[in-house]
Parts: structure tokens; C-alpha cells; sequence
């Protein structure tokens, strides 16, 4: 199996129904709707500059927090784990920022994560593997944007929208760069304490570990920039476990001759939350390898 395989690239499709549009005081929302195959309806909420020029992008994917209403709302309500949404803001510095709702979030909560998950294992398959698989149809819709560059396009997620962030990016080159926040641990060692139990069920892909590490995955996005941003009090990214992925993710760069392309925010004092210097860092990373490029 390879890692496409098991994330189910080009096995979810999403089809576009309809978009209703918003200006706000600076920049624009469209609020979307798709349709999975099985007739399931997705939606989607899309910041962008109030401009039709071909902007950088951003495929932001929401996180789970155990608030399974939130889904798609995160990116114009924010969250606790946020300094403030982020829509309005990546829309007012210039992105096309796209968010679709997950499986078994907001509007798509009932089935419930465990049902959804279990059902999928059962099958040989994952809940994450439909969430990637969800994500890269919607940066196929995304890349095909008038208003979009699709050479400039990149990823941003927390806590579990940073899991999916960086995995697609491992399997997905047209993802330029990526910053991702609270979810970078290598999981043979959170497995060895248990501190794995500490994710929810989604996460579980069958046969992940015999294929790649976390650190190896994030590995695979070499030589594109990528930032990793971890507090070292976030019981999901313990130390241990981040300096394991670490040590592979930083060997992948060196091989490719681009050391300089992976930053490493890391707070010794934060916990598992975006703080003010991780704003920070993350707009200055998009401005440098999204508006510069």
C-alpha cells in the first residue's frame, strides 16, 4: 500500500452546487455548497480579497477541539485555540482562503466520528482517509479559480486541520508550502506512553506506521517550505515525541539540499493553542513563500 493509497487521494470527490456571496468590510465570503457521491452535502465558506485578480491561496482545514458543531464556523468564528479567526484576516493580506467542512463536523456531525470511523475500519479504510481525500478534491476546485494562482497555493491547519495539512501536502506537490500548528509528534512514541488516546478516533489510519512515520510523512514535503509550530506543555505534541519526528523531518531537508525550508516555532511554555508569536511567525511565513514567490 502506498501512502496515497491509504489516505484515499481521488476516492472522495466533491462536486460544486452553489455559492452565495457576502462582502464585508474589506474582503468577501462565499458561502458553498458541494455534494459527495453518496448524495452527502458539504459545505464550504471561502474568504477572499475583494479584487479579481489571481491571488495566493490558502486550503485551511479546520480542527477538532471536541466541539463537533464547529466544522466550517472556525474560520469566521475562530476558536479558544486561535488568537481570533483567521479568515477575514489571510483575506485582508491578500489569500483565497478555502475551508470545507469534515465528516462528522457542523452540519455533518450526525453520523458521529465513531460510527463514521469504526465503519470505515471495518472496511479496511479510515475517517482521516476521507477527510484527505474530501481536502484534495476541494484544492482541485480551489486551483481551478479564476481569482486563484495555482502555483501559489498553500495549507494551514490546527491541531487536526494541521494533521491533514501536512499529510496532504506529503502526497499532494501542487501545495507550495505549508504551516501548520499543535499536531507534529512522531506516534510510536506517543504510543508508547499512551498519550496517542489523546486523539480522536479519526486519526486512526489502518497500516500508517508499516508505510511511513509522522516525521518521515512530513519528510516527504521537501523541499517545499514548510512551518511547524508545537508548545512543549501540549500533551498531544510531548517533547520526546517531537524531537523523534524532528530528527527524521530535518534529515528529509537535508538530503534535498534545503535545510533552510523547514522553520521550527517552539514555545517551551505554550500548550495546545496558537499563540500571539505563532500569528506572528505564520503570516511572515505565507508573506515570504505565498506573496513573494
Amino acid at each position: 500500500m502506498t501512502l496515497c493509497d491509504a489516505f484515499e487521494i481521488g476516492r472522495h470527490p466533491l462536486v460544486f452546487r452553489s455559492a452565495e456571496t457576502e462582502r464585508r468590510d474589506g474582503f468577501v465570503i462565499e458561502r458553498l455548497l458541494f455534494e459527495r457521491a453518496d448524495g452527502e452535502e458539504v459545505r464550504g465558506i471561502l474568504t477572499r480579497p475583494d479584487s479579481v485578480n489571481p491571488c495566493p491561496a490558502i486550503l485551511y482545514s479546520h480542527a477538532h477541539g471536541n466541539r463537533h458543531d464547529v466544522g466550517v464556523a472556525e474560520i469566521l468564528d475562530g476558536r479558544p485555540s486561535l488568537q481570533g479567526p483567521l479568515g477575514p484576516i489571510f483575506a485582508r493580506h491578500g489569500y483565497v482562503a478555502l475551508m470545507v467542512e469534515m465528516p462528522a463536523f457542523g452540519t455533518r456531525a450526525e453520523p458521529g466520528e465513531t460510527v463514521r470511523a469504526k465503519a470505515a475500519l471495518w472496511h479496511g479504510r479510515s475517517l482521516a482517509g476521507q477527510m484527505l481525500g474530501e481536502l484534495a478534491s476541494a484544492l482541485d476546485w480551489l486551483a481551478e479559480r479564476a481569482d486563484v494562482d495555482d502555483d501559489r497555493i498553500g495549507a494551514f491547519g490546527i491541531s487536526m486541520g494541521a494533521t491533514l495539512s501536512y499529510w496532504l501536502s506529503a502526497v499532494e506537490p501542487r501545495i507550495a508550502c505549508l504551516a501548520h500548528l499543535c499536531a507534529y509528534a512522531d506516534l510510536d512514541t506517543l504510543i508508547e506512553t499512551c498519550a496517542h488516546d489523546l486523539h480522536g478516533i479519526y486519526m486512526t489510519v489502518p497500516g500508517l506506521l508499516e508505510i511511513a512515520s509522522n516525521g518521515e510523512i512530513a519528510g516527504m514535503i521537501a523541499p517545499r517550505p514548510q512551518l511547524i509550530g508545537v508548545g512543549d506543555r501540549d500533551p498531544l505534541t510531548p517533547p520526546a515525541a517531537v524531537d523523534t519526528a524532528l530528527a527524521q523531518t530535518r534529515s528529509a531537508y537535508a538530503r534535498a539540499g534545503t535545510p533552510e525550508n523547514l522553520i521550527v516555532h517552539r514555545e517551551a511554555d505554550s500548550g495546545h493553542v496558537e499563540t500571539v508569536a505563532m500569528r506572528a511567525t505564520v503570516l511572515s511565513f505565507f508573506a515570504r513563500h505565498l506573496h513573494d514567490a
